[in-house]
């Protein structure tokens, strides 16, 4: 079943339930679908990964006005982005958490053959391929650099 069919779904259950947080965020998906589908060039149904960056983008819009609401403290808001940020990762892959992140990093190091900081981007490529929706690129990131400097 495709995400826009999940949504759909969603969507009904969550208006019959009287969910609004949960609403609002189904609606910011289903319109960011629509959008992506509609863009001039784009195929009339998402791929699985096009799905996936869809998500993540609109999960780290949320992340990022919630740093800045909270920075702001602007309570009333943040609490709105966590509300809708927790709807949105339900649709997400499970992440990783650290330890398993630098475990599969361990392994994408020493499949690359990298050994020194100047190769980081090398194995960053494989590790973006490889873990896409399982992790944060700016924890990825930071563990290669973390790894590579040992």
């Amino acid at each position: 079943m495709s995400l826009e069919q999940n949504i759909n779904g969603a969507i009904k259950t969550a208006m019959l339930a009287k969910a609004e947080a949960e609403l609002r965020a189904l609606r910011a998906i289903k319109a960011a679908v629509l959008v992506a589908k509609t863009a001039e060039g784009a195929p009339s149904e998402l791929s699985e990964a096009d799905e996936l960056k869809l998500l993540q983008k609109l999960a780290k819009q949320r992340k990022d006005s919630l740093d800045i609401f909270r920075q702001q403290n602007r309570e009333d808001l943040a609490k709105k982005e966590e509300e809708e940020l927790a709807v949105i990762e339900r649709y997400l892959p499970k992440q990783m958490d650290e330890a398993e992140l630098r475990t599969a990093l361990q392994g994408i190091i020493a499949s690359t053959g990298a050994s020194s900081p100047a190769d980081m981007g090398k194995v960053m490529g494989a590790a973006t391929k490889q873990l896409a929706g399982k992790a944060d690129g700016k924890i990825i990131s930071a563990l290669v650099k973390e790894l590579l400097t040992k």
